[in-house]
């Protein structure tokens, strides 16, 4: 990562905004961040905010592990047994609505990712 930046919570925050950038290009969800939490969100009208992608890193010698887990085709009913993140009281939600196969998103995500990172992958 030192190639880049050595500055983990500049990368989370690219890592997040990779993630609005997609949702927002291509379904023109709006993707937002929650002050004091890592992940990205989305509320429609006046509905409480649902986490749509959860972000979660490890490093050692400036090389990254892990990633993001964005919920695409996600079965939601698991997430009523555990305590996603640690946060309570916060629902998650996903992308099932939309008739997309994961392939897809794969591809969009990986666009999405160059173009925030400036970056081209080979």
């Amino acid at each position: 990562m030192d190639y880049f930046f050595t500055d983990i919570h500049k990368y989370l925050r690219l890592l997040e905004e990779v993630m609005i950038h997609f949702l927002w290009k291509n379904y023109t969800i709006k993707g937002e961040r929650k002050k004091g939490k890592t992940g990205v969100w989305f509320s429609v009208k006046n509905r409480k905010s649902r986490k749509i992608c959860a972000i979660g890193i490890k490093m050692s010698r400036w090389v990254t592990m892990h990633g993001f887990a964005l919920n695409v085709n996600t079965d939601l009913q698991y997430f009523n047994h555990i305590i996603p993140c640690g946060i309570y009281n916060q629902e998650v939600t996903s992308l099932k609505k939309e008739d997309i196969s994961f392939q897809e998103v794969k591809s969009m995500v990986k666009k999405s990712f160059q173009e925030i990172f400036d970056v081209e992958f080979i």
